[in-house]
């Protein structure tokens, strides 16, 4: 299962007054990218949700590389680093479309849970959801 990099044209908004993307931005990439990622995979989130299971994020890294500005396109790349059933982490790649250039790496970590707060294991309650994940972790 190939992952298409999603693409983000970088609007005059996400600049700061030194017209150059804020680096608040990087982590609202990397939401979009998940989203398109589970969109790809045939899993939308609003999917998940419908279910009763919610997959917030625990953490997130994000360095700073290069700097991005407006109008640019980034390429954002997403990959599966770990993921048991019950915990997620993903890494990111944002490069220059144009250039290939790399601009920002991340990570963000998260965990599923049910509508009461409780963790809950993809592999008992969504076991396609399962295998996808553990498909494209492989890669």
């Amino acid at each position: 299962m190939t992952i298409a990099p999603y693409e983000h044209k970088v609007q005059y908004y996400e600049t700061d007054k030194m017209g150059i993307v804020h680096h608040s931005n990087y982590i609202r990439w990397f939401e979009e990218a998940r989203v398109d990622f589970l969109e790809q995979v045939n899993m939308p989130y609003e999917d998940l949700e419908a279910r009763g299971i919610i997959c917030p994020v625990v953490s997130v890294q994000c360095k700073y590389v290069g700097m991005t500005h407006f109008g640019d396109i980034v390429c954002i790349s997403l990959k599966v680093e770990e993921f048991n059933g019950i915990r997620l982490i993903l890494s990111y790649e944002v490069k220059d479309k144009r250039t290939g250039e790399l601009r920002c790496t991340g990570r963000s970590s998260h965990c599923y849970l049910d509508e009461k707060g409780k963790f809950v294991s993809l592999k008992q309650v969504c076991p396609e959801y399962y295998e996808v994940y553990k498909q494209v972790e492989e890669q």
